[in-house]
């Protein structure tokens, strides 16, 4: 059968979401998406929409909920001469397939990845889990950027996720969930470069 599945549409309604990603994890199929731009592993491969040309080969494995902030970041990346091994842009919820944590999970496993850059964004719970599964099982060093923070709250700002509730799913909570657990935080995506080559003692 189809060992792995890109969504790419948005708009899916939730039930019918939640019915596929259902199913194919009864067939044993991986799903990425609703709302995804796909992946990429440069100069080897791609599936969705990731623009080749803004990625260099390499050994930073991205995940994003965002494709748009998945293709800024492999092209700041690639500007300053650091590859990627694979970008992942899982979409922007709130229905998932493939979760942050378990893209981290598949770079923790994967010779090739030497770094992590987790690209996050106010609204919901999944960088906290994210956070969680980091402290316990990852041991490569991670870099994380959380966008949003002069967002309003209560106020739905472009994936159907991104709203802030209470105090919950602020670009606070997540970088004091990310922090303790060990990641690096980055303020921009500018910040991510110069940290990766700290990492690197360069």
């Amino acid at each position: 059968g189809i060992k792995f599945l890109i969504i790419t549409a948005e708009g899916i309604p939730d039930h019918d979401a939640v019915d596929i990603i259902y199913y194919a994890k009864l067939k044993g199929t991986r799903i990425l998406g609703p709302g995804s731009a796909g992946l990429i592993a440069p100069g080897k491969s791609k599936l969705g929409a990731h623009p080749s040309r803004m990625f260099l080969e390499g050994h930073v494995g991205i995940v994003s909920k965002s494709g748009a902030l998945s293709y800024e970041v492999g092209k700041i990346l690639t500007d300053a001469g650091i590859g990627q091994s694979t970008v992942v842009a899982i979409g922007g919820g709130p229905i998932w397939g493939l979760t942050q944590k378990e893209v981290i999970k598949l770079y923790q496993e994967d010779e090739e990845t030497k770094e992590i850059i987790l690209l996050g964004e106010i609204g919901g719970s999944m960088e906290e889990e994210a956070a969680e599964f980091i402290s316990r099982n990852v041991d490569k060093p991670i870099v994380s950027l959380i966008v949003g923070r002069s967002a309003p709250k209560g106020k739905l700002l472009g994936h159907a996720s991104a709203i802030i509730e209470g105090n919950k799913g602020t670009v606070q909570s997540k970088v004091k969930a990310l922090s303790k657990a060990g990641s690096y935080i980055a303020r921009t995506p500018t910040e991510i470069v110069q940290i990766i080559e700290q990492i690197r003692g360069k």
